[in-house]
């Protein structure tokens, strides 16, 4: 019976992770950073130190070692993004005369991120896991007629993450780990284009791709009080395929701009290293300080797959970010825990002038609360919740479209988006712990 019920919430979880995958960042740039609901309340401080459950597969694969018998991890998160525009002196295409539009709308959206881990022994010092999760995702979308509609209308990016692990107990006081991940990415990306004089259409990108890429982890704890963890995920090299259309005033399909078209996108890598470390029955002082490589992105041509002549580019001009938290576990007694967290989130959005429309992102500073609580001996429920600060970005970013056939930009084609935005992010976290 024990066998059969673990057997069920697998397929449930794994299921449930793959139909609903899909969010909008809440970390820095396009990444998720919601990977377990037990990590939320601290701010995910000290994420590849703690090893508190089967989620240190995405964090620190290494931290298996310190599981016991086999476990299954089910979370979910809710991820409520606000995203208001402001204009302040915003122009449009001179090819299609003066300026119209309002400011958007609400860009923002509510979505849903779900994670599933499953670890178990194989002897004394093997751990084997998988995971499922996103690590990327964004979800923003405009009123259709909005004044900076030709730079976007929807962006929509949806990852899927499947990493198989092992860590490896060499020693009471050091542990690796290692995993491969298979990710699965998809894309959608729609704005106004122009046509000709005075004649708007609209342009829709649908694409998808998989890739491999690996993590690594090292757990050492020099004391019974004491962890520190370190771990690294690989870059993901995409070459994303599927067609562009693009559609004319009366929504008829215009063939000479429409067709198949391919990307290459990298998905950064990053490295971790944390600390947990005990200063009493009661208290936990947990720290993290987290890179990411996303100066991997800079441009992004989308091509036309038969003639390998651009059809738009996303210059995106990252810099490289750091993230750094801290956060604290509190024990009231045998059945709660408390915890609580804060984190600074840089943007690799360089400036107003690299800021677009279908990432409109800034640097944030979460605050974070949550608890544990123990259902039966083998049972946990965690939930946590956070609130992003985010600081209101500017923007002052133009775009136009290239003159059919080559990659010189047509000037008449030039909008320019100024003004700034106002964000803010909530988020909400649950997760089913069970170990057998």
């Amino acid at each position: 019976m024990q066998q059969q019920f673990s057997k069920n919430v697998m397929v449930l979880a794994i299921a449930s992770a793959l139909a609903g995958a899909s969010g909008m960042a809440s970390a820095a740039g396009f990444a998720l950073i919601e990977q377990s609901g037990s990590g939320m309340g601290n701010a995910y401080a000290g994420a590849a130190a703690t090893a508190e459950d089967a989620s240190t597969i995405f964090f620190n694969p290494a931290g298996m070692s310190k599981l016991e018998g086999m476990q299954i991890v089910v979370a979910g998160h809710l991820i409520d993004l606000s995203a208001k525009f402001r204009n302040s002196g915003s122009t449009g295409p001179a090819a299609m005369g003066p300026t119209t539009g309002g400011n958007g709308g609400e860009a923002g959206d509510t979505a849903i991120v779900p994670n599933f881990y499953f670890a178990m022994p194989i002897g004394d010092q093997l751990h084997f896991g998988v995971g499922v999760n996103t690590p990327f995702g964004l979800a923003t979308e405009y009123d259709d007629n909005w004044l900076g509609r030709f730079q976007g209308i929807k962006s929509e990016l949806v990852t899927i993450n499947v990493n198989p692990s092992l860590s490896f107990k060499v020693s009471e006081a050091l542990s690796i780990g290692a995993g491969l991940n298979y990710q699965l990415i998809d894309a959608e990306l729609t704005n106004a284009v122009v046509l000709g004089a005075g004649v708007e259409g609209r342009a829709k990108l649908e694409a998808d791709d998989n890739a491999w890429g690996w993590n690594v982890g090292v757990l050492f704890q020099p004391s019974a009080s004491t962890k520190i963890g370190v771990s690294y995920r690989s870059i993901i090299e995409y070459t994303l395929e599927g067609t562009t259309t693009v559609t004319d005033p009366t929504g008829a399909t215009v063939p000479g701009a429409s067709g198949e078209t391919h990307a290459d996108v990298t998905m950064p890598d990053s490295f971790s290293i944390s600390l947990a470390q005990k200063l009493s029955d009661r208290w936990e002082l947990l720290a993290d300080a987290s890179f990411t490589r996303w100066s991997e992105i800079n441009t992004v041509d989308i091509v036309n797959s038969v003639s390998g002549i651009p059809r738009d580019r996303l210059v995106l001009d990252f810099a490289d970010t750091w993230r750094y938290s801290i956060g604290a576990n509190y024990r009231l007694n045998d059945g709660w825990l408390l915890k609580g967290g804060l984190a600074m989130d840089e943007t690799p959005v360089k400036g107003a002038t690299s800021r677009s429309v279908r990432l409109p992102d800034a640097d944030r500073t979460w605050v974070s609360v949550g608890a544990q609580v123990k259902l039966q001996q083998n049972h946990r429920l965690d939930f946590g919740y956070s609130h992003l600060f985010v600081d209101d970005p500017e923007i002052d970013f133009s775009k136009g479209q290239f003159v059919p056939g080559t990659t010189t930009i047509n000037p008449a084609t030039v909008s320019n988006v100024q003004g700034g935005y106002e964000s803010s992010v909530d988020l909400f976290s649950v997760q089913y712990t069970v170990t057998f």
